[in-house]
């Protein structure tokens, strides 16, 4: 399923935008490579990130960080 192009706040850039999609000047999928990399090298890091440092931490570690986690979720109520 694509995804929904965002279109402009101003009025006249939207109208704009949406002649060109539709008449085919402009792709409605258009990607910024800027962004595209950014997600990319974010993506990489949170794929391995909670692994990573559940290996670098050791079992009382962990076990300070869970105990610590579970007293701060109890006291919201």
């Amino acid at each position: 399923m694509a995804k929904k192009a965002k279109l402009p706040a101003d009025i006249n850039k939207r109208a704009k935008s949406i002649v060109d999609i539709a008449t085919g000047e402009e792709s409605a999928e258009q990607i910024d490579p800027i962004k595209a990399a950014a997600a990319a090298l974010g993506r990489k890091g949170g794929l391995k990130g909670g692994k990573a440092r559940a290996k670098a931490l050791t079992a009382k570690q962990r076990t300070e960080i869970a105990k610590k986690g579970a007293a701060s979720r109890w006291a919201k109520k």
